[in-house]
């Protein structure tokens, strides 16, 4: 594994593992995050497929042999992945919810795009030599900072379901679900406009780890042998991971050199 991506693509190879398990054990996509509709033609041998491909894919990143031709496959296989989110924006473009699930995989392609950028490189003079420079990477930093809002805005919108899945112990559950809302925007705001960017990235990863160890990991405790806790979390740590790989490869600002 190359050790500067370290530790988030460790974290990334793992949700995709566990994703990639899930859709074998259920012979079935994830869930409302993988929208594939029930008339496409051989959609069971599809999920088998997908399941394939993210466990052997995830196993890929974990070695420095096989990490660019598994980052090479996942990114454009997150690309279609987001792109069954995008027709639904124009069904129904007035419900936030729609946004929400959009920007959760939008926020999961930027970290596939970000690892295909430094660990897959193109030959010169390649047509999508693009996505793999500088300003590729600007480009998929900015696509994350705006897919941050609507995922912060869902907690204010629907502040009342948020709030359910604050865990009871903590007091005053609906002004979590305000904070948290607010604290993904300005993370978002942070990294759009280049404020403390890298520890808005990072404010960002830590908080849905968070939500990812304390809403999900206890509802698969309390549930072992339902599909929707395990594939919620694994969602949640693949879409937390890409959260780390972008705050990884922000650069830390540089102090300005002294006027001579």
């Amino acid at each position: 594994m190359t050790r500067i991506q370290q530790p988030a693509l460790a974290l990334f190879a793992i949700g995709m593992i566990g994703l990639g398990i899930l859709a074998l054990i259920c012979g079935d996509f994830a869930l409302v995050w993988q929208p594939v509709a029930p008339w496409i033609p051989g959609r069971t041998a599809l999920a088998y497929g997908s399941g394939v491909l993210m466990l052997l894919c995830g196993i890929g990143l974990l070695f420095r042999m096989t990490v660019a031709w598994s980052v090479r496959i996942l990114f454009p296989y997150l690309i279609i992945w987001a792109l069954l989110k995008v027709p639904a924006l124009f069904v129904a473009p007035q419900i936030e919810a729609v946004w929400l699930g959009f920007g959760e995989l939008a926020v999961l392609l930027t970290g596939g795009w970000i690892l295909f950028a430094r660990l897959a490189p193109l030959q010169e003079g390649s047509p999508l030599a693009f996505l793999t420079s500088e300003s590729g990477i600007r480009v998929a930093r900015i696509l994350f900072a705006v897919s941050l809002i609507p995922i912060g805005l869902s907690h204010i919108v629907y502040v009342k379901q948020t709030a359910e899945f604050v865990p009871a112990w903590l007091p005053y559950r609906v002004g979590w679900a305000y904070l948290t809302g607010a604290g993904q925007i300005a993370s978002g705001l942070g990294v759009l406009f280049s404020v403390f960017p890298r520890v808005a990235a990072w404010s960002e990863a830590g908080m849905i780890s968070l939500f990812t160890l304390l809403v999900w990991a206890p509802a698969i405790l309390a549930a072992p042998r339902t599909r929707l806790p395990w594939t919620a979390f694994f969602i949640s740590w693949a879409i937390a991971s890409a959260a780390w790989v972008v705050a990884q490869n922000i650069a830390p600002r540089q102090p300005a050199k002294p006027s001579v």
